[in-house]
């Protein structure tokens, strides 16, 4: 347990919708797929929005980009129902060169305006120079054009005009949970680390060859719970809270 521990998660009835921008299939499920079974368990409806359907993804299978894609999206709608999630987007921007575009930003925009969400989920915008593993480009430019979606573009009707005349009306989300940053919260997921590995075992082109998944997810999500502080045998995925009201 840590010296300083973090305020931990409590259900809110006052957050009703969450939507989660990431960029490729799988991201979800390796860094925050327990929390989304905790959030789907106490009635938050959870949308999903990928930027790409990881066509650059990883494997060594000689696939066309659009099987690949197809294979992808798939493996990444049976991992959202695992956790108990059913509403997908796919903007399939091209794997591997994702940008903080104004494209970009319109996009995430429309399906801001779409789901309405109280909570917005997405990635670390900052390089981490310590492990440069957890900064893949395509991780920061989705992190980035979405926080910049949230702020100013969803809520302003000034922002990208044709949006309102295609009927989305801005919304205005109230609070970004960043993950991969300095954390300020932690989300207990003992209970739904099941749901976590049985959605992450979903992407079978990606980690179909890995013997050390659990043990590797236990091993991150002890060291989740240890930095939040909280008590020794539980797990833990921890956010860095923004308020964008």
């Amino acid at each position: 347990m840590s010296d300083t521990a973090l305020p931990v998660y409590q259900p809110d009835s006052s957050l009703t919708r969450a939507l989660v921008v990431v960029a490729h299939p799988d991201d979800i499920d390796f860094g925050m797929a327990g929390t989304m079974a905790v959030l789907t368990g106490h009635g938050v409806d959870v949308a999903y929005c990928l930027v790409t359907s990881g066509d650059a993804g990883g494997d060594a299978s000689t696939l066309t980009k659009d099987e690949r894609a197809q294979i992808r999206e798939a493996e990444q709608t049976a991992a959202a129902a695992a956790v108990g999630v059913s509403n997908l987007t796919f903007l399939r921007w091209p794997d591997g060169k994702v940008e903080p575009t104004l494209e970009l930003r319109k996009a995430i925009s429309r399906v801001i305006r779409t789901h309405r969400p109280d909570l917005v989920i997405t990635q670390n915008p900052e390089r981490n120079f310590e492990r440069i593993y957890a900064s893949h480009p395509d991780h920061m430019a989705a992190g980035e054009a979405t926080l910049r979606a949230v702020y100013p573009d969803a809520r302003n009707p000034h922002a990208f005009p044709e949006l309102l005349e295609e009927g989305f009306i801005p919304h205005a989300v109230a609070t970004v949970w960043v993950g991969g940053l300095t954390p300020n919260l932690v989300v207990d997921i003992t209970d739904t680390f099941p749901a976590k590995i049985a959605a992450l075992k979903s992407h079978v082109s990606q980690v179909g060859h890995r013997d050390d998944l659990e043990e590797t997810m236990r091993a991150w999500a002890t060291t989740g719970a240890e930095t939040g502080g909280l008590a020794p045998g539980r797990f833990g995925e921890t956010f860095r809270v923004v308020n964008t009201a």
